[in-house]
């Protein structure tokens, strides 16, 4: 990984200043550009007397932490470090995407696979006085040792892996201690974007680095760390480097909003740094404090976001927010309670649904066996239901196969066999296969693949070739097409528009 610099306290008093100086500049008129003005430096005292006030109070609770890991690697390396112990951060790319990979001094060519043990250095902080610690799965997720530095101890302390969930990328830690520093969690809902935070970690080994900046944005998802399944990441652009993992992000009151995860960029901090919200930290940081693991509650639906043009397409109006019931799974809680594909999902305990991943993480956080209500829209009519959550089962594979040409669309599909029934997982259901999708086309723009099976069309159900064929022409005047398709274990809606006839 490249590193262009090293974030220090004079670049955090630099940045503090020219930020704040220019606010001040945009209220106090038409002064000299350095016009000396007392008020406006009392301000920036103040300010600056309240991050030391922050950093003082927290740093005694931000540890850092050491894991030993044996990996297995196809060459020998030998590492250098420009600080910290001469090691590699673990030779696997998932833990790379985090870290970035470091630079080697040399490397041989691949002889012969073996095992070493290497380490890596992040951060963790502290949420009890007994000693229990909030950090990353994927820094201490199947380490062999995991050893914790506290501020002012001349030596480290092994500590125990309480739980790990890789879903969220939190672990839980813990030493032996009694009255020891610790953080309050805040409430990582409540702050809004714009507001002042405090970062506090180990960059490269640097002990309680402290940087400070704003909350960027809230609520980032799709992002290409696919072993995060439940993404809601706090962006800031406090100084976030290699190291700084597993640390929080501390607001105002002193109080945690986040952990520190990831960065984007070419390795080093660029203004783009990731936390996990404290608030989907707390849910699995209980449990696993609980039961050593996570279970995670399930209503048993696939869905897909509502854009206007879907619900066009389910005839609501085009400004309907929420998310569209696309299957109910036999037996669930949602099958149970009464809802049915083609409902819209508006509201979940009291609060609106704007998003797939919001209502599938506000889902997640509670425990199997809760009661929760749902509104829907059912055919334009609002309902509600009550529901029992199940816990969510494990997450299975998809298959595929392979012919009939639907040109407009860019793919081909055929009559569902038993012989595809069997090999694709389509037991009991009714429609048509993908068998291929032309590379470049609407279909493959809209994420169709082959193996799927095309269940519906603009809302009336299709079994074989003739009826999909003749249910596409019927799109005719408006040239959009609503299908409802599955991979044989979640359904989702896809909208294609129809490109203009040429006259």
């Amino acid at each position: 990984m490249q590193i262009l610099s090293f974030n220090r306290s004079k670049e955090l008093s630099f940045r503090l200043v020219t930020s704040i100086f220019l606010v001040l500049v945009l209220f106090t008129g038409a002064r000299p550009a350095f016009a000396q003005d007392t008020n406006s430096i009392a301000v920036l005292r103040e300010m600056g007397k309240a991050f030391a006030g922050i950093a003082e109070k927290a740093s005694p609770a931000v540890v850092g932490i050491r894991v030993e890991k044996t990996v297995t690697s196809p060459y020998y390396t030998i590492p250098d470090w420009p600080f910290g112990d001469r090691s590699n951060p673990f030779d696997d790319e998932f833990f790379e995407r985090f870290f970035g990979r470091q630079p080697r001094s040399q490397q041989r060519s691949p002889q012969r696979q073996q095992k070493s043990v290497q380490t890596a250095q992040a951060s963790g902080f502290i949420i009890s006085p007994d000693g229990y610690i909030l950090t990353n799965n994927h820094l201490v997720g199947g380490a062999n040792k995991v050893l914790v530095k506290i501020a002012g101890r001349s030596t480290e302390m092994e500590a125990k892996v309480v739980g790990t969930d890789a879903d969220t990328d939190v672990a839980v830690v813990k030493i032996d201690g009694n009255d020891l520093p610790y953080l309050k969690l805040a409430d990582s809902d409540k702050i809004q974007v714009g507001e002042w935070v405090v970062a506090i970690g180990n960059p490269f080994g640097l002990s309680h680095t402290v940087t400070a900046g704003i909350i960027s944005a809230k609520g980032r998802t799709g992002l290409p760390l696919e072993e995060i399944k439940y993404q809601d990441f706090i962006q800031t652009d406090a100084a976030i480097n290699p190291g700084n993992s597993g640390g929080p992000l501390i607001d105002l009151d002193g109080k945690v909003v986040g952990i520190n995860t990831a960065i984007i960029g070419p390795g080093g901090n660029i203004g783009i740094g990731l936390a996990i919200p404290i608030n989907i930290a707390k849910g699995v940081q209980q449990q696993l404090i609980g039961t050593g693991k996570v279970v995670r509650g399930w209503v048993g639906i696939a869905m897909t976001q509502l854009t206007p043009e879907l619900a066009e397409g389910l005839g609501l109006a085009k400004d309907t927010k929420g998310v569209a019931v696309s299957q109910v799974f036999e037996g669930s809680p949602a099958e149970k309670a009464g809802i049915k594909h083609n409902d819209v999902i508006v509201e979940f305990e009291g609060q609106p649904v704007e998003s797939d991943n919001e209502f599938r993480n506000r889902v997640a956080m509670l425990k199997p066996g809760t009661e929760v209500k749902l509104i829907v829209l059912r055919d334009g009519e609002r309902q509600t239901f009550t529901i029992t959550l199940a816990e969510r089962p494990l997450e299975g594979k998809v298959a595929a196969a392979g012919s009939q040409t639907i040109e407009k669309l860019g793919l081909t599909v055929q009559n569902l066999t038993d012989d595809l029934i069997e090999r694709l997982g389509y037991k009991g259901l009714k429609g048509v296969v993908v068998t291929q999708v032309e590379s470049g086309s609407l279909a493959e723009l809209s994420g169709i693949r082959d193996g799927m099976l095309i269940v519906e069309v603009n809302r009336e159900p299709v079994s074989n070739v003739k009826e999909f064929e003749k249910a596409v022409e019927k799109a005719g005047k408006d040239r959009s097409i609503l299908l409802l398709l599955t991979d044989g274990q979640y359904a989702r809606y896809v909208i294609l528009k129809l490109p203009k006839e040429q006259g």
